[in-house]
């Protein structure tokens, strides 16, 4: 399928209603800002936009797609889903969907189910050595593919409560950055739902009515510390809306002298001034 042809296909399938076009708009609006603020693609950039069957994933690719004839810079990109080898996993599901989008895909298969089962103890958490492994295969394949920036579909919600995670249960002031360079410095990841609250992105998927995919096909799910974290942050959203706004804000306005890190400020020669 050519690109105008894509591009019509996708129009077609989207409701055209009045909230729908204000959310489309208010959506694809932020994530041009953040690929801006953060300079997240660049002309000339394949981007691998990291595909798992959940809202955020699909989402971030229609965005992406949509943002491609728009943009002042030239970008292609690639959708890649790995099938992690799940019971109950529709393996059919995103190559029927990506061919119909016209998009360019990859499925890799890798059985990191059957590690993880074994490694992990019944009723622990599988999450963390299970996106680990999951990291490692992705690098490997966006180099094999030739790919420089590689698209993950973390929202402003996520990267919130990624904070509070950090802190709560590993004593860390740390979160998740809109972008990132690998540990091996041979790879840039993107976050351009960065600044999108996922209450937009679950309105906008059930919309756009996208095959998703669950992601407690593990059943591990129940065990998540996240889930306490998510529900912690929704009680104060309830009762001081626009609270996790302010704590996103709050992790672009960072005062590092104003800490306890003596990494960050020498506190044993700290001196008043001549």
């Amino acid at each position: 399928m050519a690109p105008s042809e894509r591009e019509a296909a996708i129009a077609a399938a989207r409701p055209r209603t009045r909230e729908w076009k204000a959310l489309e708009a208010d959506l694809r609006g932020k994530v041009g800002r953040a690929i801006a603020d953060y300079r997240m693609i660049d002309d000339g950039d394949l981007v691998m936009v990291c595909l798992s069957g959940g809202k955020d994933s699909y989402t971030l690719l229609d965005l992406l797609i949509g943002l491609q004839k728009r943009a002042p810079v030239r970008f292609e990109l690639v959708a890649v889903n790995l099938d992690q080898k799940q019971p109950g996993f529709p393996s059919k599901t995103l190559p029927s969907y990506l061919r119909a989008l016209g998009v360019p895909f990859r499925i890799v298969e890798e059985d990191t189910y059957s590690v993880v089962t074994r490694v992990i103890d019944i009723g622990k958490t599988y999450c963390g050595l299970c996106s680990r492994l999951r990291r490692g295969i992705l690098y490997r394949v966006a180099t094999e593919i030739g790919a420089n920036k590689i698209a993950l579909g973390h929202h402003r919600d996520d990267i919130v409560e990624t904070l509070f995670l950090n802190m709560f249960y590993g004593a860390r002031l740390k979160a998740m950055p809109p972008k990132l360079r690998s540990d091996d410095g041979r790879h840039i990841v993107i976050r351009p739902l960065a600044y999108c609250a996922e209450r937009d992105i679950a309105n906008y998927a059930s919309i756009r009515a996208f095959p998703i995919i669950p992601c407690d096909l593990c059943g591990s799910q129940q065990n998540l510390k996240r889930a306490e974290i998510k529900a912690m942050l929704a009680a104060w959203e309830r009762s001081d809306p626009g609270r996790t706004d302010r704590l996103f804000r709050s992790l672009q306005n960072v005062s590092p002298s104003h800490l306890a890190d003596a990494s960050l400020q020498d506190f044993a020669n700290l001196k008043p001034s001549d």
